[in-house]
């Protein structure tokens, strides 16, 4: 248990001046970033019971040090100064979206955290795992609510209104963080009767965004106006979305996709046996 306490205090002692680093800490008196001093105390708790998860039942190192990336990426992501160029510029700001989606959810996937968090919390929350892992057998459905979640907050109305309002601005962060994870999970996780589906669902993700990312890029204005007044930012940040983007679901196609294409072959060399 002392471990665990040395581990509990190292990671508040730094992750409270990367989270204050944004905007301010809930310290500071300022009313108006509640929902910042909320989701970085969600933040440090997730990270918290996780520790105290995994030094009751070890999920490996592999596992622990993409657990620990997630985080650490997530913490880069939204509670330093990332987060403030973000405020200032579209490309930015959209690269802070693809760290989420095509960077901290699949981590997250991989790194399998549940178990520790259930050994730390209990079987409390069960009725939240339970109805997840279930949506998450189906890959296409999963697909449709993140598409969903990527293009009404990258709509130009309600983008705008994330940036003003720090409330929209933790909803539009925590859609893609849920509905990316989910997504993930359903094709990194399925298992090999649902690779062709997984395998879909992926193509499907990369042909909207990288329309998104399209759209974005050859626009002849600014969309979003009060935030970008330079029409070449707004084009960087489309290529962003466009192309690493992209290329992170494609590669997770192909594999889906082999993964399908090998349990083709398996079948028709047992049938044909």
């Amino acid at each position: 248990m002392r471990l665990i306490a040395r581990r509990a205090a190292g990671l508040v002692a730094a992750a409270l001046p990367l989270a204050a680093g944004a905007h301010g800490n809930v310290l500071s008196g300022e009313g108006a970033h509640a929902p910042i001093w909320l989701s970085q105390g969600l933040f440090a708790a997730a990270w918290l019971t996780y520790l105290i998860g995994a030094a009751r039942r070890s999920p490996g190192l592999p596992r622990q040090l993409l657990f620990h990336g997630a985080m650490a990426l997530t913490g880069f992501a939204l509670f330093g100064p990332f987060d403030e160029w973000a405020d200032s510029s579209t490309a930015m700001h959209i690269a802070q979206h693809m760290l989420l989606i095509v960077g901290v959810a699949p981590l997250a996937v991989l790194a399998r955290p549940l178990p520790q968090w259930r050994s730390c919390i209990g079987r409390a929350a069960d009725i939240v795992w339970r109805p997840l892992l279930r949506a998450s057998r189906h890959p296409s459905a999963c697909a449709l609510l993140h598409a969903a979640a990527i293009w009404i907050w990258h709509a130009p109305g309600p983008y705008m209104a994330a940036v003003a309002d720090n409330w929209l601005h933790v909803a539009e962060h925590a859609s893609f963080l849920f509905t990316g994870w989910l997504f993930w999970w359903s094709v990194l996780r399925a298992g090999r009767q649902d690779a062709l589906a997984a395998a879909l669902a992926l193509l499907f993700t990369a042909t909207h965004t990288g329309m998104l990312g399209a759209l974005l890029t050859f626009a002849g204005q600014p969309l979003y106006a009060r935030e970008s007044q330079d029409l070449w930012d707004q084009q960087l940040a489309g290529l962003v979305m466009w192309i690493p983007g992209g290329g992170i679901y494609l590669l997770a196609a192909a594999w889906a996709g082999y993964r399908w294409l090998s349990q083709a072959k398996a079948k028709v060399l047992f049938e044909g046996a």
